[in-house]
């Protein structure tokens, strides 16, 4: 496979010797510059096409690659100051605001600077992305008979058989909609189920993807506090009665951000509540293929134990592969199924058949059980070194429970200060965190920082993270105030 790094400096090799030719002129051959800089064929191929795309060449097929005419100046921009008053003109009578606040969820998804370690990313790293059989599977997609007609809307039908079969229980292919990844099905979920205006439950503290979902499409998303072992079901059913809400929405497996796991004892509990208040239970099993190796047997699906259609399950393969790989699942059983197909339609038709395919392929291969059992392994091992650096180098963190799954670390504030501020002064020493206070609906009850331990390269710079933050406390407080 090429190297990243290679492409791009062949990229700007090639770049800065455009000049050398006139416009029109032919640039040397692909094996010339295979030869010049000593690359693969792929590396040369992928470099070029970083050019076309730029359009500072033009490939002519079986002729060669030459330069493009210079672009032409853009005329100038116009005046788009008017926006402002259309876009802020909400009516009194709006239940749905148009501004989105997307902060808490741009926070884990901004790609910081190289220079930057990121403990705020909710992916995997690529050295433990199965990036070979990821490739390896797409390949295969794309020489499936039909593999570029349009798909069935609810889903290719062998992938929703898979995802029925991971969930268990009473649920069949045919309460299975595939979905473009686990974000999507929540927000079909939301729209589906609650009207704009309405309370939705949520973990306190949870998902900031989850609060923003539920803003956007109108809703107040009403706090109920998580514990050790998950949600409270004394608390769960104070809101409900409070509130009247309809819809709960939790993560029973290493819940993000605390790791918790929902206890046996609580599990029937919270099926019986929401039963009684005639409410659904969004189920976000985001984290299942994420268990590590000493987390011992994960506990069913509560869609599994589900007898009465309360339980509307998400799920995603791409936390365990790739930020690209957008491939998930929203089942449910009863009338509620055609009301969420129809409202994923509407939304965005279905999931572009190749990506299906090749997220079929991918789980059909020998190679997708050795990938879950290397993540299962390396997420333990970092989760163990993330917290022994922390013990070491930052008394002032403290995590209350080391968790057997997922990808984070929640990190209390014990020595007084603010998470914004935390995550400030580690972003000044070159270290990006995820503050708390996003994962909060409503007041948060202490500070919190989340460290995420699945976008690094590696276990070093996990030490190395830390040593950087511990560095970076110590210079502020050498700092005399301005």
């Amino acid at each position: 496979m090429y190297e990243r790094s290679s492409v791009a400096e062949l990229a700007d090799s090639l770049r800065s010797e455009l000049n050398r030719y006139s416009v029109g002129g032919k640039l040397p051959s692909s094996r010339a510059l295979v030869e010049r800089y000593r690359v693969s064929p792929v590396t040369v191929s992928r470099a070029l096409a970083q050019l076309a795309a730029e359009g500072l060449v033009v490939t002519r097929p079986g002729a060669g690659v030459f330069r493009a005419a210079p672009r032409t100046a853009l005329p100038e921009a116009g005046d788009t100051s008017w926006q402002e008053v259309a876009l802020s003109a909400e009516g009194a009578g709006d239940v749905v605001p148009r501004s989105v606040d997307a902060s808490g969820v741009l926070a884990c998804l901004a790609a910081p600077p190289p220079s930057v370690i990121p403990l705020n990313s909710g992916y995997l790293h690529a050295s433990i992305q199965p990036e070979r059989a990821m490739a390896a599977a797409l390949a295969r997609a794309g020489r499936r008979p039909g593999a570029w007609d349009r798909p069935p809307m609810e889903g290719l039908p062998e992938l929703r058989d898979w995802f029925a079969r991971e969930i268990g229980g009473a649920v069949g292919a045919a309460d299975v909609l595939v979905t473009a990844g686990g974000q999507s099905a929540l927000t079909t979920a939301l729209r589906a189920l609650a009207p704009p205006g309405a309370p939705i439950l949520v973990e306190s503290p949870t998902y900031p993807g989850l609060l923003a979902i539920a803003r956007a499409s109108g809703c107040r998303p009403v706090p109920v506090p998580v514990d050790a072992d998950g949600v409270r079901p004394d608390l769960l059913a104070a809101a409900f009665e409070a509130t009247g809400a309809r819809v709960f929405v939790c993560q029973p497996l290493f819940q993000n951000p605390t790791g918790a796991v929902l206890a046996p004892a609580r599990r029937a509990e919270v099926l019986r509540i929401a039963r009684a208040a005639g409410a659904f239970v969004v189920e976000d099993d985001y984290a299942r293929a994420l268990g590590h190796d000493d987390s011992g047997p994960l506990p069913a699906t509560l869609a599994a134990e589900d007898h009465d259609g309360v339980v509307v399950h998400v799920r995603s393969l791409t936390k365990a592969t790739s930020p690209s790989l957008r491939v998930g699942a929203l089942a449910a059983r009863g009338p509620v199924v055609d009301r969420l197909r129809a409202v994923q339609v509407v939304d965005s038709f279905f999931v572009p058949r190749p990506l299906q395919e090749a997220a079929l392929e991918l789980v059909g291969a020998p190679a997708w059980p050795r990938h879950l059992r290397t993540v299962a392994a390396e997420l333990r091992h970092r989760r163990d070194v993330l917290a022994g650096a922390l013990r070491r180098e930052l008394p002032g963190l403290a995590v209350p429970r080391l968790p057997s799954g997922g990808y984070q670390l929640w990190a209390r504030m014990t020595g007084g200060g603010d998470d914004a501020s935390f995550a400030a002064t580690a972003l000044r020493a070159g270290v990006a965190v995820a503050p708390g206070r996003p994962y909060f609906c409503a007041e948060p009850p202490a500070p919190y920082v989340r460290l995420s331990f699945a976008g690094v390269s590696g276990p070093g710079e996990l030490v190395e993270a830390v040593q950087r933050v511990r560095a970076g406390l110590g210079e502020e407080a050498r700092t005399p105030d301005a």
